[in-house]
């Protein structure tokens, strides 16, 4: 028996190393079969997404625009106002909002629209240096189209999932009615579902964590914007641009979009610029304004107000505009940063996803 105990503890390194290789190899086999299960449900998901974009897109912007809701409904709840009264309220404030801004954009920008064949002989003569290459992109892009056949829709493309989100506009805002009158209903089930304390406690504080920081952002965010939309509006009327509701509303919307956005409205700028006026310092005046405005808010300001509450990897943030860009439009760009705070709370809170929070972080 002493013999036999001796042998074993005698055993050679090669042959411990061998004997124990076997847990390891499962162990790293599992994590295989999980990390490939893992990215046959994303690839699952988002084809779901895409096809089913009509579906999903109104249920995502009604579940985010819940989260920008839920702090005032909060509010209402003090006040012992029922909550279907409450949302019902919000639903009609929002829409209105929605339906007067858009009034009183369209006539400015329809009439921005009928200015432009009239001014671009003007255009040309102010971006005269730039015929020659765009002359040779013309020519790149019907080459490209002769030889595949097909017509390069570039707005259709970039508005695809604008149109998604237009022709379900009334289906988010009944989605969203119900989730603000359905309040914590889903997670009491939940928690009711699951069998063990440890999982109820984690999804409730996962819960309470993505309604609070998200909800701290996008009102951050939100008010942020209304005051860069106030702000270039008045510096627009001031200038000489005219039709200060219009940028503003522009400028507001474009900041929604973070780094893509502001790029666009200085682009924007430039060309509305060289429409309205014959001096070219003060056709990029308003553009360069713009641009003092969105630096002193985006590198200022709203860094201040948010600290480090959102400290999202830029790269990751640029990946994710063009991605849900491309899969959803307008309003997958403005979807991305608020959908990738959520999936980093998530994996902060979820013991075996803590590393891809922390590759998620700036």
């Amino acid at each position: 028996m002493q013999d036999h105990s001796a042998s074993l503890s005698e055993t050679s390194p090669a042959t411990q190393a061998v004997v124990g290789s076997g847990p390891v190899e499962t162990i790293r086999l599992l994590d295989a079969k999980t990390v490939i299960q893992a990215c046959l449900l994303v690839l699952a998901c988002l084809t779901v997404a895409y096809v089913a974009a009509d579906i999903i897109l109104p249920l995502v912007m009604a579940y985010v625009l819940k989260l920008l809701f839920q702090p005032v409904m909060r509010q209402f709840e003090r006040f012992r106002l029922p909550r279907s009264i409450a949302a019902l309220l919000m639903i009609l404030a929002f829409f209105g909002l929605f339906v007067g801004l858009g009034a009183g954009v369209a006539g400015p920008a329809t009439e921005w629209a009928t200015r432009l064949p009239e001014a671009l002989p003007r255009l040309q003569q102010h971006l005269s240096f730039l015929n020659r290459p765009i002359a040779t992109f013309q020519s790149f892009m019907q080459q490209i189209g002769a030889g595949g056949g097909a017509n390069v829709d570039i707005l259709g493309t970039a508005f695809r999932g604008t149109q998604h989100f237009a022709s379900g506009f009334f289906e988010t805002i009944l989605i969203l009615y119900f989730l603000l009158v359905s309040g914590d209903t889903f997670l009491r089930r939940m928690v009711e579902i699951l069998p063990r304390f440890s999982d109820k406690r984690q999804v409730v504080t996962l819960s309470q964590q993505i309604e609070e920081n998200i909800s701290v952002y996008l009102m951050t965010i939100t008010l942020m914007n209304t005051l860069v939309g106030l702000a270039t509006g008045l510096t627009m009327w001031a200038t000489g641009l005219g039709d200060p509701v219009l940028w503003g509303v522009v400028a507001f919307a474009l900041n929604f979009v973070p780094i893509m956005g502001p790029f666009a409205g200085v682009a924007l700028f430039v060309f509305a610029g060289l429409l309205q006026f014959d001096n070219v310092l003060a056709a990029f005046l308003p553009a360069g304004l713009y641009l003092v405005i969105h630096l002193i808010e985006g590198e200022i300001v709203t860094p201040m107000l948010l600290a480090r509450r959102f400290t999202l990897n830029p790269v990751l943030i640029i990946l994710a505009l063009i991605f849900w860009f491309w899969l959803w439009g307008a309003p997958g760009a403005i979807l991305a940063v608020p959908m990738l705070a959520i999936f980093k709370i998530v994996c902060d809170g979820v013991g075996p996803l803590n590393n891809i929070g922390r590759f998620l972080e700036a």
